[in-house]
């Protein structure tokens, strides 16, 4: 089972650099579908991923037919998008069989509504207030992305870590330091 973020035709190179290092840090496959709105080298895209362009596993598709094509017979593929009325967390991303594939359009104006409406059973959205019009393109792959590894028991993610300097488990924030009892004023 692998996850994969598919970003059509994304604009900007700040929202790309967050979610490569978002795809280093959760073994993500990221695949860009051209053309995109920046070179792939840009320093806000580079200075947003940091240090973690090595961790990414990055896949160029030159269009959407392009990328439609590599798709195998048990992969899931999700359209993520506003219109939708089905929930993302409502889905079971848990086959080890399959791997998912999450698509995001572009910022600007989202995935093709003739790719949409194809794939009608395959919508799904994020739920949210009509305050906005839409999130943040990298939070949306966020909460989507999250999700999906939280139902998969979050594979070949550490859960816990020690480092050298760890703020809660070194001597000075041992837990008896802060324990009280909550009734007491």
């Amino acid at each position: 089972m692998t996850n994969h973020v598919v970003l059509y035709e994304p604009l900007m190179p700040a929202n790309t650099g967050n979610i490569a290092r978002t795809c280093a840090g959760t073994n993500t496959v990221l695949d860009l579908i051209e053309p995109l709105g920046f070179q792939i080298d840009n320093k806000k895209m580079k200075r947003a991923g940091l240090d973690y362009w090595d961790k990414v596993d990055i896949k160029m598709h030159d269009d959407l037919e392009t990328f439609l094509k590599t798709l195998g017979p048990n992969d899931e593929m999700y359209l993520i998008s506003k219109f939708s009325s089905k929930n993302y967390a409502q889905v079971d991303y848990t086959d080890p069989d399959k791997d998912y594939y999450f698509v995001f359009g572009k910022e600007t104006t989202g995935l093709p509504e003739t790719f949409m409406r194809e794939y009608y059973d395959r919508n799904l959205r994020i739920p949210m207030s009509d305050n906005i019009r839409c999130y943040n393109l990298s939070n949306s792959v966020a909460m989507v992305l999250l999700e999906a590894l939280r139902q998969q028991g979050f594979p070949n993610m550490e859960k816990s870590h020690h480092y050298e300097n760890d703020k809660l488990k070194d001597n000075y924030n041992r837990p008896e330091r802060y324990e009280r009892n909550l009734g007491d004023k």
